[in-house]
C-alpha cells in the first residue's frame, strides 16, 4: 500500500552538439526516454524534464519539476554538460538529488568503434557538476552502472522512497491514545522538540475521547469490517470479542481520520472501562492500521510511531517491534509485542484471537497473531540524545523460521540473527543509545535509511558486523 515515489528526471546536453552535430540529439533523446521508462519500471512515477543546455532551461526545467511535487531529481548526463549551467539551479531546488552516471551502451573496450564516444561521455560531466554541487555545499547522491544491471535502478528507487519517507517524518501528524507509560524514558520528548527539531506535530486525548467517535459507530459497519477480517485472518474468537474489538477500533480509525494523523500510539494502561464503547483495548485495529500505512508504537511513543509511518510511505510491511529476549546459545534475539504487529509483515495468514487481558478491568481485546516472514531484514530505531539531537539506528539481521513450542500461536514473534554475535551487537546497540522501540522493515536499506537520515537531520549509525 505504500505510495509510489515521484521522481523528476532532468536530462542535462550541451548547447554546442546542437550547433554542430543536431544529428545526435534524437540518438541521445531516445535515451532518456529509455532512463525514464527504466525508472518507472523499477516502481517509481517519473516526471520528464525537456532535455536542457543552458542556464534558462535548467532554470524552468527545475522549477516545473518542483511545482509538480517530485520527491526527488535524478540527472541524466546525456553528454558533457558544464556545471555551471545547472549548478545553481541544482543547488537551490530544495530537492535532493541523485546522479544517474550511466550510458547507453554497456561496452566501450579496446575494440569498440571510438564514433560511439559521443553518446557514451557523459561521465565526465557528472564529475563536473558533482564537485560544483560539492563546493555549494548541496547535497547529492551518485548512483553508477548501465542499465543491464538491476542494481542502479534499484538504488534509485531505494533513494526515492527514503526521500518520500523523510518528507512523510518531517511533516508527520502524531496521536497519542492515553498517557505515556509511567517511568519509561527512552523515547520521551517534549511536544515542542518533535515539532521544531523533527517537524512532528504531537497530540495526546484521552482514551475516553474516543468514546463519540465509537458510539457512532453502527452495526452495519461492523457488519462489514467483521466480514473482512474473517476474509483476510485466519478467526478464532467468540462473536461479541471480535465485534467489541471492531467498534472501539473503528471508532479509533475514525478519530485518526478525522484529525488526520500519519502515526499514533496507544497506552495500555489507559483503557480501564469494562463498559461502554470503549471497554477494551484496540490491539486489532493498530495492526490493522500499520497494513494501511498509518504509524504505531506502543506506551505512548510517538517518536517511533512516526518513524514507522514514515518508513511505511516508502516501503511495505514495516511493523512496530521489541528486542524482548537475547537467545544467547542460539546467538539470536527474540522480537515481540502485547499485540501489535503490521500483518503484512506476516510469514502466513495471521491468527485472529481473543486474547486475554489481566491489565483492568476492560474487556478481553481481540488481536492477531502470527510469525514475521523470513528473510533479510533491518531493525531500525531512532534514538533521542543530547542538545535535542536525534540518531538514527540500522542494524541488517536474518530473520528466521517461526519457532517450535506449541504455545506460540498466541504470540506475536519473530527470531532474529544480527551480523555480529548477538552479545556483541546488544552491547554495541546500546552503547548507542538504542531504545526498546524498533521498526522492523523487511530487506536491507542501509543506503536508503542513510538518505532518509542526512534529508531529515538525523545521524546515522549501522550496526555493522565489526563493529
Amino acid at each position: 500500500m505504500s505510495a509510489t515515489p515521484h521522481a523528476g528526471l532532468l536530462p542535462l546536453y550541451l548547447a554546442l552538439y546542437d550547433e554542430c552535430l543536431p544529428d545526435l540529439r534524437p540518438q541521445v533523446a531516445a535515451f532518456a526516454a529509455e532512463v525514464a521508462q527504466s525508472l518507472r519500471g523499477a516502481g517509481l512515477r517519473v516526471s520528464e524534464a525537456p532535455i536542457c543546455t543552458v542556464r534558462p532551461e535548467f532554470e524552468a526545467a527545475l522549477a516545473d519539476l518542483v511545482a509538480a511535487d517530485v520527491a526527488l531529481v535524478v540527472t541524466l548526463h546525456l553528454a558533457y554538460s558544464p556545471s555551471l549551467e545547472s549548478v545553481d539551479a541544482l543547488a537551490a531546488c530544495g530537492k535532493p538529488i541523485v546522479m544517474l552516471d550511466t550510458t547507453p551502451d554497456a561496452d566501450f573496450g579496446r575494440h569498440v568503434d571510438p564514433a560511439l564516444l559521443l553518446a557514451n561521455h557523459g561521465i565526465h560531466g557528472v564529475q563536473d557538476l558533482a564537485a560544483m554541487l560539492r563546493r555549494r555545499g548541496a547535497a547529492y547522491r551518485v548512483v553508477a552502472g548501465h542499465l543491464s544491471d538491476p542494481e542502479p535502478l534499484r538504488r534509485t528507487a531505494e533513494l526515492a522512497r527514503a526521500a518520500l519517507a523523510a518528507r512523510r517524518f518531517g511533516s508527520m501528524r502524531a496521536l497519542r491514545v492515553g498517557f505515556p507509560f509511567a517511568g519509561m524514558g527512552d523515547f520521551a520528548v517534549e511536544e515542542e522538540t518533535l515539532r521544531r527539531r523533527l517537524g512532528i506535530e504531537a497530540s495526546e486525548i484521552a482514551a475516553d475521547a474516543l468514546a463519540p467517535f465509537a458510539a457512532a459507530v453502527t452495526d452495519e459497519e461492523i457488519d462489514a469490517e467483521v466480514a473482512a477480517d474473517r476474509a483476510a485472518f485466519q478467526a478464532d474468537l467468540p462473536a461479541d470479542v471480535h465485534r467489541t474489538s471492531v467498534r472501539v477500533g473503528l471508532g479509533l480509525r475514525r478519530a485518526l481520520e478525522a484529525g488526520g494523523y500519519g502515526a499514533f500510539s496507544v497506552n495500555f494502561q489507559a483503557f480501564v472501562q469494562a463498559d461502554g464503547p470503549v471497554c477494551t483495548v484496540p490491539f486489532l485495529e493498530c495492526c490493522k492500521a500499520m497494513a494501511r500505512d498509518v504509524g504505531y508504537a506502543g506506551e505512548g511513543d510517538l517518536l517511533t510511531a512516526s518513524l514507522v509511518g514514515a518508513l511505511l510511505a516508502g516501503w511495505e510491511g514495516v511493523t512496530f517491534t521489541e528486542m524482548f529476549c537475547a537467545d544467547w546459545q542460539g546467538d539470536g534475539l527474540f522480537l515481540s509485542h502485547m499485540g501489535e504487529v503490521n500483518p503484512a509483515s506476516a510469514a502466513a495468514t495471521p491468527r485472529l484471537y481473543e486474547k486475554a487481558y489481566p491489565f483492568s478491568p476492560a474487556q478481553n481485546p481481540a488481536t492477531l497473531a502470527c510469525a514475521l516472514r523470513p528473510g533479510p531484514a533491518t531493525l531500525v530505531n531512532l534514538s533521542p540524545g543530547p542538545d535535542e539531537s536525534f540518531r538514527l539506528i540500522a542494524a541488517e539481521v536474518e530473520v528466521l523460521e517461526d519457532g517450535t513450542h506449541a504455545a506460540r500461536l498466541d504470540w506475536i514473534r519473530s527470531w532474529v540473527r544480527p551480523q555480529a554475535p548477538v552479545a556483541r551487537f546488544l552491547e554495541t546497540y546500546s552503547q548507542l543509545g538504542g531504545t526498546h522501540h524498533c521498526a522492523l522493515m523487511p530487506g536491507i536499506r542501509h543506503e536508503a535509511l542513510a538518505e532518509f537520515a542526512r534529508i531529515a537531520g538525523l545521524e546515522f549509525w549501522p550496526v555493522e558486523a565489526g563493529r
